[in-house]
C-alpha cells in the first residue's frame, strides 16, 4: 500500500470518528433522550479528536478537515493533488458518519428537529446574523488551525499533540457552541447537511478555510521561520514528511 493510500485510510477513520462520536453526542442531548449536554457534546468531539489525532498524525498528519488541508497547501506543506483527494475522502467519510447515525439509531431520533443529525447550527446560524456567524467560525478555526501547526505538524511539537487539537475545539464548543454550532470544520457541517440541514452553509465552508489558511500565514511567517534552517530527522512516515515541511 503507498503513502497516499494509508494516508486516505487514516483520514477516512479520523473523520468519520469525529463526526460519528461528536454528531452522535448532540443527538443524545434531545430531550427524548436527555442523556447529554454541552459538555457530552464538547467531550465527544474534544475526545475523538485527541485520540485518533494522535493515532493517525504520523501516517496522513491527521488532517480530517477540508479547511486544515488546504491551509497546509496554501503555506507549502502539502501538495494541491493530495489535498484534493484528502478533502474527497474527509467529505465522504463525514456523510458515511452521519448516514450510519442514521441508520443504527433510526431517523426519526438523529434526524430530530433539535439535534438534525449533529447538525452545525446555532442561534446566529441565520441570514440576520451573518456577520458574528462568519466571525466566530473565523476565530475558531483560527484557533483551531494554530494549535494543529503547533501541536501536530511543527516539527518541534510533542508526540501527544492530538491532546491540544482535542482540547482547543473542547473549548470553542463549551463557549461558542450555542451560538455557531462551533463548526470549524467545512467536512464536519457537510455531513449532517445532505440530511437536508444546509442553513448557511456557504459560511460553515468559507469562514474555516479562511481562518484556517489566516492562522497557517501567521503561523509560517512568525513561528516556523527558524524550521527552515534546522536539518530535520530522516522522516518515516507520510505524516512525518509533512510536520517537517
Amino acid at each position: 500500500m503507498n503513502d497516499l493510500t494509508r494516508g486516505c485510510v487514516a483520514e477516512f477513520i479520523g473523520t468519520f470518528a469525529l463526526c460519528f462520536f461528536g454528531c452522535g453526542a448532540i443527538i443524545l442531548t434531545q430531550d427524548s433522550i436527555g442523556a447529554g449536554s454541552l459538555v457530552t457534546v464538547a467531550a465527544g468531539f474534544g475526545l475523538a479528536l485527541a485520540v485518533f489525532v494522535t493515532a493517525c498524525m504520523y501516517v496522513s498528519g491527521a488532517q480530517f478537515n477540508p479547511a486544515v488541508s488546504i491551509a497546509l497547501t496554501v503555506i507549502g506543506k502539502q501538495p494541491v493533488p493530495k489535498t484534493a483527494v484528502f478533502v474527497f475522502v474527509q467529505l465522504f467519510a463525514a456523510a458515511c458518519a452521519c448516514g450510519s447515525l442514521v441508520l443504527f439509531i433510526g431517523r426519526d431520533v438523529a434526524d430530530h428537529e433539535a439535534v438534525r443529525v449533529g447538525a452545525s447550527l446555532g442561534s446566529l446560524s441565520n441570514p440576520e446574523n451573518v456577520v458574528g456567524l462568519f466571525g466566530l467560525e473565523f476565530l475558531q478555526t483560527f484557533a483551531l488551525m494554530f494549535v494543529v501547526l503547533g501541536a501536530v505538524v511543527d516539527a518541534r511539537a510533542h508526540k501527544m499533540g492530538g491532546i491540544c487539537v482535542g482540547l482547543v475545539v473542547a473549548a470553542c464548543i463549551v463557549a461558542f457552541g450555542p451560538l455557531t454550532g462551533s463548526s470549524m470544520n467545512p467536512a464536519r457541517s457537510f455531513g449532517p447537511a445532505i440530511y437536508g440541514h444546509w442553513d448557511m452553509h456557504w459560511v460553515y465552508w468559507a469562514a474555516p478555510i479562511l481562518g484556517a489558511v489566516a492562522a497557517a500565514v501567521v503561523y509560517r511567517v512568525v513561528w516556523d521561520a527558524n524550521v527552515e534552517t534546522e536539518t530535520p530527522a530522516q522522516p518515516l512516515h507520510e505524516g512525518d514528511s509533512m510536520r517537517k515541511a
